[in-house]
């Protein structure tokens, strides 16, 4: 069974923004995680401001990042196609209604002003997935060279053993001579 890690968050280079959106996650996937003795490692962990390093937290909160994303980018497609609408409505109507084409304008910046702020969350999102990505990555790279140093120290004992026992009945056979 992989081992479990638990670490400050701060010591992952994050920004204070990016410290609470991993901790939103972090904190929405103990709260959703079925009751699984990872999920509840994991609450544990967020409960005193720490972080499971661990790969089922890890890809986990990997997934959950990805579906933030996801909804963020159909937010922000939803978002850019009502900014189309808007432009196009305001250029439609601005001979004949100049009160409703500011109306439109103040609604396309208020819908640019959420793109803004959508396209940054998702960029610091993805940052953040990215580190967790990483972390997973050397996490497992670390365990199987765990796993390579553990089964060569297995086979050099079983030879060494192997040598021992040889060498004891070559001195015993001689002594019978």
């Amino acid at each position: 069974m992989p081992s479990s890690q638990v670490i400050d968050p701060t010591q992952l280079d994050l920004s204070a923004e990016e410290l609470s959106l991993l901790r939103q996650g972090q904190s929405a996937l103990a709260h959703g995680g079925g009751g699984s003795s990872s999920s509840r490692a994991a609450s544990r962990a967020s409960s005193q401001g720490m972080f499971m390093l661990d790969h089922n937290s890890l890809a986990a909160l990997e997934v959950y990042f990805e579906r933030v994303m996801s909804h963020i980018q159909q937010q922000l497609q939803y978002l850019i196609d009502q900014s189309a609408l808007a432009t196009q409505s305001v250029s439609d109507q601005t001979g004949q209604m100049i009160a409703n084409a500011d109306a439109e304008i103040e609604r396309f910046m208020m819908i640019n002003q959420q793109i803004d702020e959508l396209e940054l969350d998702f960029d610091r999102i993805g940052h953040i997935r990215e580190i967790v990505h990483d972390i997973r990555r050397r996490i497992e790279d670390a365990e199987r060279e765990l796993d390579r140093s553990y089964s060569s120290s297995t086979s050099s004992r079983r030879r060494e053993g192997h040598r021992e026992g040889h060498r004891e009945g070559h001195s015993s056979r001689h002594r019978r001579h």
